[in-house]
């Protein structure tokens, strides 16, 4: 069986989290095996990177945090997404180079196509076959976020940072229309849902 490389992205509170454990349910009960996990922190080097990145109290410079992430790639993808896709699993990845585009490349102001070259670089040029976009207006993240008692560094960013980073996602998808799939976050999750399984639907061989 091929293995399938699907990731989920968009910014913060958009339910990645929620439509990733119903994709895993389903795709379980369609008997495909599945390999969940995130960028960064999907390895043992990678917990320890997202705490620098996302919890550090002391400041990263920009290109420091885009190296850091690389990092992570580099090591996630060459000891759990590739060997996962040999054996014809379905990795199914909160985040992946789409975010450090974005994050890094728009949210911090750096050159994107540095950010997404080094991010190709870090992870051998692979690509995920399909990438849902969860599309939020920001203010709408935000609300979500608002009884939330800890917020990561990114979380913590400013209203301007945050819509530099929607606009960048949004750019992605318009240049790379084969590849990534924008679907309303603002919807109930359960047409999320439906939404993701009925893009997936064609790679797992099934009605959504």
């Amino acid at each position: 069986m091929t293995g399938l490389f699907v990731t989920l992205e968009g910014g913060d509170a958009v339910g990645k989290t929620t439509q990733a454990e119903a994709l895993e349910a389903w795709l379980t009960a369609l008997g495909r095996r599945v390999v969940r996990t995130r960028e960064p922190g999907g390895t043992g080097l990678g917990g320890g990177i997202r705490d620098l990145v996302l919890h550090r109290p002391e400041a990263i410079t920009p290109r420091a945090e885009a190296l850091l992430y690389a990092a992570d790639r580099a090591e996630h993808i060459a000891t759990v997404v590739r060997p996962a896709l040999a054996r014809g699993d379905v990795v199914l990845q909160d985040r992946y180079l789409d975010s450090s585009v974005a994050y890094q490349g728009a949210g911090r102001v750096l050159d994107a196509d540095e950010v997404r070259r080094l991010s190709l670089w870090a992870a051998d040029g692979l690509l995920p076959d399909v990438t849902v976009l969860l599309d939020l207006d920001p203010a709408v993240g935000r609300a979500r976020r608002a009884d939330r008692e800890r917020f990561d560094r990114l979380e913590a960013e400013h209203d301007d940072f945050h819509a530099r980073v929607r606009d960048a996602y949004l750019a992605l998808a318009d240049a790379e229309p084969h590849r990534i799939v924008v679907v309303d976050a603002a919807l109930p999750p359960d047409e999320v849902q439906q939404r993701i399984r009925a893009v997936l639907q064609p790679w797992v061989g099934t009605t959504a």
